[in-house]
C-alpha cells in the first residue's frame, strides 16, 4: 500500500449531505474514510461530520469500534450508560466499543457533530502527544491576497 505524499484538501462545496439509513433525520459527510486513513498510515475507521434535523436522532446502537463524538452546533440528549442527559455544543463523548449509545436533537435548530470511529485493539501501543518540528519558511505567500 502506498502512502499519501501530499496534503489533500476536501472543500466544503464539494461535500454533500447524505441521509444515513436506519436513523431519523441523520445526515453525514465523510471527512475521512478508512481508505483515506490507510493512505495516511493511520488506524481509523471513519470520521464523519453529522447533522441531526429537528426531531431527529442517531437511534440507540453499538458497534465494534470506539467513537469520539464532539457536538459543534446546538443542544442534544445523549443516551449514556442507560440514562438520557442533556448536552450542548462544545461537549465531547468518549464511547467505548460495544456500549449502547444514542444522540438525539434537543433543539429548535439542526444540530451538528463530528464523530470519529477508531479501531479497538487487544494490544494497544502506548499513546503519546505528537511531536511538531518548525520549518523556516517565508510567510510572504500567507500575506498575499487572492
Amino acid at each position: 500500500m502506498s502512502r499519501q505524499q501530499a496534503t489533500v484538501v476536501k472543500e466544503k462545496k464539494d461535500q454533500h449531505w447524505e441521509l444515513m439509513p436506519n436513523h431519523v433525520e441523520l445526515y453525514h459527510r465523510e471527512i475521512l474514510s478508512a481508505k483515506e486513513a490507510d493512505g495516511l498510515g493511520i488506524r481509523a475507521s471513519s470520521v464523519l461530520w453529522e447533522k441531526i434535523g429537528v426531531g431527529g436522532a442517531v437511534l440507540p446502537h453499538y458497534h465494534n469500534v470506539a467513537e469520539i463524538i464532539h457536538i459543534t452546533v446546538g443542544k442534544v440528549k445523549l443516551l449514556c450508560n442507560g440514562e438520557w442527559k442533556s448536552y450542548q455544543a462544545g461537549d465531547t463523548f468518549l464511547v467505548p466499543a460495544q456500549v449502547v449509545h444514542s444522540v438525539a436533537n434537543d433543539d429548535v435548530i439542526e444540530t451538528e457533530q463530528i464523530s470519529i470511529f477508531l479501531p479497538v485493539e487487544a494490544q494497544v501501543p502506548g499513546n503519546q502527544f505528537f511531536e511538531t518540528t518548525l520549518v523556516d519558511v517565508t510567510l510572504e505567500a500567507v500575506d498575499k491576497k487572492d
